[in-house]
């Protein structure tokens, strides 16, 4: 183990060895890697553990800078592990690089397909008790952190103290075709926000689309289309996004020898805003983490936008509707722009086909449910539908929840100590609201 300091704070670094496939203990081996942080005062104190999970899929943990963000909170009183999920950050990577060794596409899909929140509870099972020597610990979940941590009350109680959910309460049976379908009218709401509070946005955005369209051009060997221009509308879901999407706007264009252009500066700022080099996972197995049962997700958020023509942006420059952003989903296309998922296509392809996934939630247990838990539910999150995630909040026994709208779907980060206090009060009954 390697152990370093930062203000407040000792890290140290662990690596465990789980199986690929659960069922199959004695088959292949992948590494979890995991960063512990604990106040540098208690270091030596027999402290309870805290386990983030991120969000995502296909993130690593964050990598704080000393006590910053809802961390310093945390180590007031737990010893936090900062567990990247299989396949992100320092674990066994699965991107385009490594996932050729497995063979071909039918290889990668069948090895990606131990890539959900199933097999990230069983992990963390491994795990928990080489830290703790068998105690239960206190699980926080960040969006799709919060789906891993139902699918822990669902699989293993008996190793959760407590439960603390951020943006994350999933619907227990909800194909991915009901998430999408109540996902734009939502989207639809924060484009309508964002141009109420931006309004020169409108003739930018149509602007910008129109040049893409006309152009395509490449940037670093990514395609920049009018698809993926609007899909930076993902930035709304966040609670400083609008003011993020409309300083990229500004700067769009530039005045060269040629005439007007798309500057340097917005298509590099668009490249990397839109690129998943960094998180491949996330653009394969998003739909995925929805799949339960026989019924392929086959590219839902595709074939659901076909049944909101206002998002066509087409359509939008052909007559005067404004360009409509899109928020959080995975096409097809995304495949054919990105040089990090271009190769991938197929196993993408193989993996929205896919008719044999396993249920994730176990209604019964969860209506039985002895493990505290408190939820905060954000008002309109463009991410969660607050809809499927109140149902579901009455479907866990004795869930607290928190609904606010005083953040967005990044409230743990953005608020600081905030968020985590309230959870904690809820979950300990230290509040009645």
């Amino acid at each position: 183990m390697h152990s370093f300091r930062h203000p407040g704070l000792v890290l140290t670094d662990h690596r465990f060895t789980v199986p690929l496939d659960h069922d199959d203990p004695g088959g292949e081996k992948i590494e979890i890697f995991a960063r512990e942080a604990v106040a540098a005062s208690k270091a030596d104190e027999n402290l309870p553990w805290l386990v983030y999970l991120e969000g995502g899929p296909g993130f690593g943990a964050r990598r704080f800078v000393g006590t910053e963000a809802w961390l310093g909170r945390a180590v007031r009183e737990f010893r936090v592990l900062l567990l990247d999920q299989r396949g992100t950050g320092l674990s066994t990577p699965a991107n385009r690089q490594t996932l050729p060794l497995r063979g071909g596409p039918r290889e990668q899909a069948d090895y990606l397909a131990h890539f959900r929140s199933d097999s990230i509870v069983r992990d963390c099972e491994l795990i928990r008790p080489r830290l703790t020597g068998g105690a239960p610990w206190t699980v926080l979940g960040q969006s799709f952190g919060g789906f891993c941590a139902v699918r822990y009350l669902s699989a293993a109680p008996e190793g959760l103290e407590q439960v603390l959910i951020t943006g994350g309460l999933p619907s227990l049976d909800a194909h991915a075709d009901d998430v999408y379908r109540a996902a734009y009218p939502r989207i639809e709401r924060k484009v309508a926000a964002h141009y109420a509070h931006y309004p020169q946005d409108v003739e930018r955005a149509r602007a910008i689309t129109a040049y893409l369209a006309e152009h395509r051009p490449d940037s670093a060997g990514h395609r920049l289309t009018p698809e993926g221009f609007q899909s930076l509308g993902i930035l709304l879901g966040g609670g400083t996004g609008s003011h993020q999407l409309h300083y990229l706007l500004e700067n769009a264009f530039v005045t060269g020898p040629h005439g007007t252009e798309l500057s340097d500066t917005f298509q590099e700022a668009m490249r990397t805003a839109t690129s998943f080099a960094g998180h491949p996972l996330y653009a394969l197995m998003h739909e995925a983490i929805y799949g339960q049962g026989e019924r392929p997700t086959g590219w839902s958020a595709e074939r659901v936008r076909a049944e909101f023509p206002q998002f066509d942006a087409a359509a939008s420059l052909a007559g005067q509707g404004p360009v409509l952003f899109t928020g959080e989903s995975i096409h097809p296309w995304h495949f054919e722009v990105d040089p990090a998922l271009r190769p991938l296509r197929e196993t993408a392809e193989l993996l929205a086909a896919r008719t044999d996934w396993p249920a994730l939630y176990d209604t019964a247990r969860l209506a039985a449910n002895e493990v505290p838990v408190a939820a905060a539910v954000y008002h309109d999150d463009m991410y969660v539908d607050t809809g499927h995630a109140l149902r579901t909040a009455t479907s866990i026994r004795g869930l607290r929840t928190w609904v606010t709208s005083e953040f967005e779907h990044d409230g743990l980060r953005a608020g600081g100590p905030r968020v985590l206090d309230r959870l904690l009060a809820l979950v300990r009954g230290e509040s009645d609201r």
